[in-house]
């Protein structure tokens, strides 16, 4: 007997076809476990940045100047689902979390987020 396992749902699809499948992740429940999940994600990963800021900023890597130094290597943010290109291997887009959908930047960045030269 061949199943399909829903790692968001956490739960095994009577049966695995392609219209179970995609009944099951039409359905309100799911879209709100998928929506959950990545929003866990994307709050384990700013606080895992703020983690390594502050660690750094104790250890006297970050000056207390604000903008000043990039973020610690191994830092990575990825890119806003606004941001046009193929889907990456494996993930799943994520959906709109709530609020104004995210511009481009244009022109020049607000004071404050100019690059600081030597």
């Amino acid at each position: 007997l061949c199943r399909f396992y829903c790692d968001y749902c956490d739960t095994y699809l009577t049966h695995d076809s392609p219209s179970v499948r995609k009944t099951h992740c039409s359905g309100r429940k799911h879209k709100e476990n998928v929506k959950d999940y990545y929003q866990k994600w994307m709050e384990e990963q700013a606080q895992s940045l703020i983690d390594k800021t502050t660690a750094a900023f104790q250890q006297g890597k970050i000056p207390p100047t604000p903008f000043s130094a990039p973020p610690p290597a191994g830092a990575m943010i990825p890119p806003p689902p606004s941001i046009p290109g193929p889907p990456r291997p494996g993930m799943m887009p994520a959906p709109h979390m709530g609020g104004p959908p995210m511009m481009p930047m244009m022109g020049p960045p607000p004071p404050g987020m100019m690059p600081v030269g030597p």
